[in-house]
């Protein structure tokens, strides 16, 4: 069985998209690209990056149409996730909330252009 976990983002510009997950969050472009659909790949994470022109986006029965945004998303494990949201927000990306720490670790949700929300995380250390 194949090991990949596959995650479609509905996205407004597939290039923009493309450049931010490969400049600023170390995915590598997989596959064709093109102003319809793009797709990045972080180890075994593929994330499938749907314009209006793709397939994707067409609506539903009910009418609904697939757009960006939302409050699902999916989690970036970090080291040093002071660091990393630093980094990022010299980049300019926008945050929906500052770091935040739990029992489990620490966590922070960015968005993409797109409004996708992405979260960072840097896990509790476990005890000796």
């Amino acid at each position: 069985m194949d090991s990949t976990v596959r995650v479609r983002m509905m996205v407004k510009d597939v290039p923009a998209s493309v450049a931010f997950y490969t400049g600023l969050l170390g995915f590598t472009p997989e596959g064709p690209q093109s102003p319809a659909f793009g797709a990045v790949r972080r180890d075994n994470l593929l994330v499938l990056l749907s314009g209006a022109a793709s397939s994707a986006a067409r609506p539903m029965p009910d009418g609904r149409v697939p757009e960006p945004g939302g409050w699902n998303r999916f989690q970036l494990i970090c080291e040093d996730i002071d660091a990393d949201a630093a980094r990022l927000r010299a980049a300019g990306v926008t945050f929906r909330n500052e770091v935040i720490r739990g029992p489990g670790g620490a966590q922070t949700v960015f968005d993409d252009p797109s409004g996708n929300p992405i979260e960072l995380f840097q896990p509790a250390p476990f005890p000796a």
